[in-house]
């Protein structure tokens, strides 16, 4: 919608919307536009949420919600998701974000919660590259903040910057690429393919490159359906199950189609990954839109929630809130696999060790197994930062809007940050923001 036809809406007006997707995009979009215009929120899944699925588990005679996705925040870098809980009224506690890595290959065990832990595997400290992969990590830190706090980082991706500047195999294996591939659920290859400049501002924002004053991480109370609920009340449409199979746009507005007919709209808001979009259109996507969406590639995840032990690390010690595990002779090709042990993530009842299992290189064993999930996360290499560098030019063309955590960092506030950028671009007001238009930092979580 151009600004011409924003003035000519009268206060009285309302459009009629579609939002395809109901993930923290989508949901957070039709959330905002339902202030004032009439909203339809289609969804293809059984459940509204996306990567915010929040199941019961039965364990020692409990049930408890677990959430197999989202499941961390913080104050400093979620500023539109603390906002919205606040008028929500969602309640969240006080987490943990420690980081383990257990590696069969070089049969090697370590943490980074304390020297403790770091050392826990006592003979790594006589073994050379261990020790060496220590320096490595304050010379990573304390040149990439330098690089941070000057600007005008070199224009290469984070494997070139690692081999130009002679960064040791072993911190790149056994501690960059395992906690870089873990925080985007990708392969450590794919890491290695990542601007510079974008993998050290995120790092430098998030508080990785130092060792004090890093944000305290939340979780939600009650598990992250709790904000879902909350934020499905205010809507009076929402189709679950009703995937769109195509969309068609004309100069009188939007047609939706599903598997139950044929719908007309003024403008359609598409909250799903880029290469549905794309799906969705068609023919009818213009070359522009070709471009921009078709830029961004995807990393299909499984995670699996089990209690199955043997899919965390050997040594109790190292047993982190999310721990980087691989088998003997892995590829770095390979989709990484990481462990998040929900116990020290989330407030639960039990004792038995509740485990989410992002690609397992080692099958849990069956009857320990709770439930299977099948997630999709962007990858950022530089064609992806081009295409959002380049997302403004076809915001709003034809009746379409574009949102998703793929416009930002692939994370939870980057979702809802592409939902207040379209609602206030449709002319509705972001209440937590009345008309201030401040710069938002990209934010890190688990799994999602």
């Amino acid at each position: 919608m151009k600004m011409g036809e924003l003035e000519r809406l009268g206060a009285g007006d309302t459009r009629r919307v579609a939002v395809v997707g109901g993930g923290i995009a989508g949901l957070g979009t039709a959330w905002l536009l339902a202030q004032r215009d009439r909203v339809t929120l289609f969804e293809a899944g059984d459940y509204v949420g996306g990567h915010t699925n929040t199941v019961d588990v039965t364990l020692e005679g409990r049930t408890h919600p677990v959430d197999t996705g989202f499941l961390v925040f913080n104050r400093r870098t979620y500023p539109n998701l603390c906002a919205l809980f606040a008028l929500l009224g969602v309640e969240a506690v006080e987490t943990e974000m420690s980081f383990g890595v257990s590696l069969a290959g070089p049969g090697l065990e370590w943490a980074g919660t304390n020297l403790d832990t770091v050392f826990a595997q006592r003979a790594n400290l006589l073994r050379p590259a261990f020790l060496g992969m220590v320096r490595d990590i304050m010379r990573f830190n304390r040149e990439t903040t330098r690089l941070a706090a000057a600007g005008g980082m070199p224009a290469i991706s984070l494997g070139d910057y690692l081999e130009l500047e002679g960064y040791g195999q072993a911190f790149c294996d056994w501690y960059l690429l395992p906690m870089a591939a873990a925080i985007w659920s990708c392969p450590t290859r794919t890491m290695l393919d990542y601007p510079l400049a974008t993998f050290v501002q995120f790092c430098h924002n998030h508080g990785l490159l130092q060792v004090l004053d890093r944000p305290r991480w939340l979780t939600v109370e009650g598990g992250g359906r709790s904000y879902v609920r909350r934020m499905l009340g205010r809507l009076d449409d929402v189709r679950v199950g009703h995937p769109v199979l195509r969309v068609e746009r004309d100069a009188l507005g939007v047609r939706v189609h599903t598997r139950a007919g044929v719908e007309r709209f003024d403008e359609v808001v598409f909250a799903c990954h880029s290469d549905q979009t794309l799906a969705i259109l068609g023919e009818g996507a213009s070359e522009q839109e070709r471009r921009i969406l078709g830029a961004v590639r995807y990393q299909d995840n499984l995670a699996i929630l089990h209690t199955d032990p043997a899919l965390l690390p050997q040594r109790r010690k190292v047993w982190s809130a999310w721990n980087y595990l691989s088998g003997e002779g892995e590829p770095d090709d390979r989709p990484v696999s990481v462990s998040y042990l929900i116990n020290r993530l989330q407030p639960l009842p039990f004792e038995t060790p509740v485990v989410v299992s992002l690609n397992p290189f080692l099958e849990p064993d069956s009857e320990r197994v709770i439930g299977r999930f099948h997630y999709a996360h962007p990858v950022f290499d530089q064609g992806a930062i081009d295409a959002q560098a380049a997302l403004p030019a076809i915001q709003g063309n034809n009746r379409s809007w574009f949102a998703g955590a793929w416009t930002g960092y692939g994370f939870h506030e980057d979702g809802l940050k592409s939902a207040v950028a379209v609602a206030e671009a449709m002319g509705v007001e972001v209440p937590w923001r009345r008309g201030r238009v401040t710069a938002v930092e990209p934010a890190l979580e688990l799994a999602a």
